[in-house]
């Protein structure tokens, strides 16, 4: 689930396959699946070294990778690939807290215990607050590739890999006085910890790994392939630098880093596939494909320590609580038949079908019908009419947090759980989708592709999270249902917030996704001035929501704005956060020892609604966007021996940015049109990243 953790060095080259995906390798590949095809050297290298930051100065990263192949006694390989990769916090534009500051930085007389000599980091003055920050992480990954040739045509193969990874994020800054000394009794010897405000951060200490093995071979002219796979991921999550108020109170002590609790995931499949090709006279063999898989997920909660469950827990993230923790478990067994054949010369036909059965949702069945026409090498027509279906997963089931701020909180229910139930949400059902495309390859000139294909998916029962269902604003209780949905499961919320509600996710709405995507690659020679290979892409994407589902009444609240599943800003993110239109434009140009690669991306218009107090439920909504944007990319490199390459390169190269966020009034105050704290942060919905420019280095060593 996480291509992080698959080193770069182990991959030799990516497929996209989209024709019918979900027909042939799992009813959840609604749209097509990627396939990474690992390297088999049996000899040889390469090492590459990189670092860099950004153009503000921080956000500093390191990293290495090498890739070594061994041969097997002549026959088989072993490729191994060990990567490290290191990333600081970064800290765009703003950073300047509303509560506390004014938005030229400068300290409100009310709020005297904050000062630039006494703040955390103060280094960062007047930015106290750096939650619009990259994270900082540390990702070790370690990855094998093996194959040995067993004779009589059977091949073993086996890959797997070890991840581990180290990271905090900085959330919201507290101010002084969320943590302060109980009023009686009195002790004059108490000390109280941040008297001068923190800087909280979420921490997660990942392991990840899994091993696949199997057996593959022609026997009597069937093609055959057994294997198995087993793999984990478990996080372990921690706030630090934080504290707990209501502990601090009750027993004057309170610990400053809390352990919060523990996530796992893990899954066991096992895979036959079967093929074999038979002449019937027509222009080509019918390929005639079948095969079965089992598999095993499991997903699991555990539950917070003690002091990070106390009444509201630490400040910025609590620890799970005992409601949250469970463990959950499913099996699912599949089926699929494949038939391939050209017809008649020129017409290739694809058709396909899969059946398979969760011990959760029941039976499903899926299919696919594809064909590609070639007139001719100059042009060929292709065209797809496939379905999918996608179960929930565990963790959308399953998964239960509270997320806070400094003045709301936002429990997130388990879909499938009492609580949810109480205000109406029923259990998770699949998502089920129905796919069309069409579209030509054409070869017009020599050297010159082009494709052009346009599609549309339409999904039911699309699992999306609901918008904010408020109980609390300010002191007015705009559901008291869903209040009582968070005291059912358990949770003791901060004292003094301004806004409470709920998330779940649920089977909110139907959608129609439609557009177009354009490729063209065109090779030019200039002789003593090099080679250009020169590429443009084109798609346009643009999202519907055809309906929705209606809203449970027991959380239902018209006069705040709660009258659907998806508010305003759910439903922007859905539609218009991400561009409808992006182009990519690229040259590769190569002379001698010198190469050089510029690539510009155009991000067409997107734009976000945002409700003015923070809490997604459309009350004084405005709308945000950004403008059409181009990003360019450039690395130049040099070779500097038959075996060491040099480059140096730029992503953004101009140090583009989103906009800031604007201001608003509200009640007299001056603050962010998104509710939030920081005064001028980078609109976090920008498709191109809020840090602006990176720059870099890299060596890459080949042996």
């Amino acid at each position: 689930a996480d291509l992080s953790f698959i080193p770069v060095g182990a991959i030799d080259h990516i497929e996209v396959l989209q024709d019918g995906a979900a027909a042939q390798y799992g009813t959840d590949a609604i749209a097509g699946v990627v396939n990474i095809i690992l390297k088999t050297n049996d000899h040889g290298g390469v090492l590459t070294a990189t670092g860099g930051q950004y153009f503000e100065g921080d956000g500093n990263t390191g990293a290495w990778s090498l890739n070594k192949g061994f041969d097997l006694g002549g026959k088989g390989f072993l490729s191994v690939t060990g990567e490290e990769r290191y990333h600081d916090f970064s800290l765009p534009n703003g950073g300047v807290d509303r509560r506390v500051q004014n938005p030229n930085g400068t300290v409100k007389a009310s709020d005297n215990a904050i000062n630039a000599a006494g703040v955390p980091l103060a280094t960062m003055y007047p930015n106290v607050n750096r939650i619009n920050s990259d994270a900082a992480y540390n990702i070790y990954n370690l990855f094998y590739n093996a194959g040995y040739d067993l004779g009589a045509g059977i091949q073993l193969y086996s890959f797997g890999s070890y991840g581990h990874r180290e990271a905090s994020a900085f959330e919201n800054y507290r101010v002084p006085s969320k943590v302060t000394a109980p009023t009686s009794p009195t002790d004059p010897t108490l000390l109280i910890p941040f008297p001068k405000g923190f800087d909280p951060r979420e921490a997660l200490v990942e392991d990840d790994y899994s091993i696949t093995g199997g057996l593959k071979g022609d026997t009597l002219g069937w093609h055959w392939d057994v294997s198995t796979t087993y793999g984990e991921n478990r996080d372990r999550i921690s706030t630090i630098n934080s504290a707990n108020a209501s502990l601090f109170a009750a027993t004057h002590m309170t610990p400053t880093n809390f352990f919060d609790g523990t996530f796992d995931a893990s899954e066991w499949t096992g895979n036959l596939d079967i093929s074999r090709e038979f002449n019937v006279g027509l222009a080509s063999p019918l390929n005639v494909a079948f095969g079965a898989e089992g598999r095993r997920d499991t997903f699991g909660i555990m539950q917070g320590d003690a002091a990070s469950t106390f009444a509201e827990g630490g400040q910025s993230f609590p620890g799970f609580q005992a409601t949250d923790a469970a463990n959950h478990r499913r099996n699912d067994y599949a089926g699929y038949v494949d038939f391939a054949v050209d017809p008649i010369q020129g017409l290739h036909v694809d058709v396909a079908g899969r059946y398979e059965t969760y011990s959760d949702f029941g039976d499903t069945e899926v299919g696919k019908f594809t064909a590609r026409y070639d007139f001719n090498p100059m042009i060929a027509i292709r065209g797809t009419i496939s379905n999918g279906f996608r179960a929930p997963t565990l963790a959308e089931e399953y998964y239960s947090a509270t997320n806070v701020a400094p003045t709301f909180a936002v429990v997130q229910l388990p879909a499938n759980s009492p609580a949810a139930a109480q205000i109406g949400f029923h259990n998770l059902k699949p998502e089920l989708s129905d796919n069309y495309s069409i579209g030509f390859v054409a070869h017009p000139i020599d050297k010159l592709q082009i494709t052009v294909d346009a599609y549309e998916i339409d999904i039911s029962n699309r699992i999306v999270a609901t918008g904010t269902l408020l109980g609390l604003s300010g002191v007015t209780v705009v559901s008291q249902n869903v209040l009582n949905a968070i005291v059912a499961h358990g949770n003791v919320l901060d004292k003094g917030l301004s806004y409470v509600g709920v998330s779940v996710f649920t089977n909110a709405a139907s959608t129609r996704t439609r557009g177009v995507e354009a490729t063209a690659n065109y090779a030019s020679d200039f002789g003593e001035y090099g080679h250009v290979d020169w590429s443009a892409g084109f798609n346009y994407n643009e999202n519907v929501v055809l309906k929705q589902t209606p809203l449970p009444a027991q959380a239902a609240n018209p006069k705040f704005g709660q009258t659907t599943i998806l508010g305003p800003t759910a439903l922007s993110v859905l539609t218009t956060a991400t561009p409808r239109e992006k182009a990519v434009l690229g040259a590769y140009w190569t002379l001698s020892k010198w190469s050089a690669n510029l690539r510009e991306t155009i991000y067409g218009p997107s734009s976000e609604i945002v409700s003015l107090n923070g809490t997604g439920t459309g009350l004084g909504t405005t709308t945000e966007t950004i403008d059409v944007t181009g990003i360019t990319d450039l690395d130049i490199g040099y070779q500097l021996t038959s075996a060491i390459k040099l480059d140096v390169g730029a992503n953004n190269l101009f140090d583009t940015k989103p906009p800031k966020t604007p201001n608003t009034s509200v009640t007299g105050s001056i603050r962010p049109t998104d509710g939030a704290n920081v005064y001028g942060a980078p609109e976090g919905f920008s498709p191109f990243g809020i840090n602006g420019g990176y720059y870099y280095g890299r060596v890459t060593f080949a042996f």
